[in-house]
């Protein structure tokens, strides 16, 4: 099998939405650049790709934390001679907790990953995408970007910042061959989330969450119908439009009470 010539960077691709953005895009015949820090599971996802398509896997064990992780796998596609025309900002952490009890390491981490990261990887990527008129840019938020709550201050923020530096972004390259597209998911199925504190299952049933496969195939399916935004699930979408309207000293309360009540609901 011959393998494909344009390739798809996915970061954070070793577990969750990643790991189904990179079989959704591997099934369109994109060869797949995947970024993470569990080298076990990306040589897993390597190994499962290569052998389901007829597509290239190269996998860059990373920690996208660092301040020159972006230029480290940009400088690793050029080398290579990687033709990129797709870039997905995916990896993410949740750290929860109020802000001044938070090890200062977690939250450089959380604000370099959402925000510095990605930012650089648009750059980087988007530059080159610009010169060849042809790319698509996916970035991960969520629908907490519009969740100022406490014990999860640096998630939602740092979340709303790349949701608004994708819309901006969308603007300037509109006119350049490149689309940007964000997706916001709600709750999700995936290591974000502690099994021994929230009953997955039921919540699936539910439909509070979500299983990464839906998100994945929403992601992919909008980036190329060039949408500017797309949330997974009517809950999702509902949960956007009337959160913002929650009287916020109702979390206060419910905060000073009982902060238990909040980290179980997320």
């Amino acid at each position: 099998m011959k393998e494909s010539p344009k390739y798809a960077v996915i970061t954070g691709a070793s577990s969750g939405i990643g790991w189904c953005i990179s079989d959704e895009l591997a099934k369109k015949a994109y060869s797949i650049v995947a970024i993470s820090n569990q080298a076990v599971k990306l040589k897993r996802l390597k190994s499962e790709l290569e052998n389901k398509y007829p597509v290239n896997v190269h996998i860059i064990d990373c920690d996208l934390t660092q301040y020159d992780a972006a230029q480290c796998v940009f400088d690793y596609c050029q080398k290579k001679n990687l033709m990129v025309e797709v870039l997905v900002n995916n990896a993410g952490i949740l750290v929860f907790g109020d802000v001044v009890r938070i090890d200062i390491k977690n939250v450089k981490n959380i604000l370099q990953l959402h925000m510095n990261t990605p930012v650089m990887l648009c750059r980087l990527f988007g530059e080159v995408m610009v010169k060849n008129r042809k790319g698509y840019i996916l970035n991960v938020s969520s629908i907490s970007s519009v969740m100022p709550y406490p014990l999860i201050s640096l998630y939602g923020p740092t979340k709303t910042f790349l949701r608004k530096f994708t819309r901006a972004f969308r603007t300037e390259m509109k006119g350049n061959g490149v689309s940007v597209s964000c997706l916001l998911p709600g709750a999700t199925a995936t290591a974000l989330y502690d099994a021994n504190k929230i009953n997955i299952p039921l919540a699936l049933k539910l439909g509070i969450m979500k299983k990464p496969e839906f998100s994945a195939k929403v992601g992919v399916a909008a980036l190329f119908k060039k949408k500017a935004e797309v949330i997974p699930g009517l809950l999702n979408k509902i949960t956007m439009l009337f959160i913002p309207l929650f009287p916020h000293f109702i979390i206060s309360l419910i905060y000073r009470k009982k902060k238990n009540a909040i980290s179980k609901f997320f």
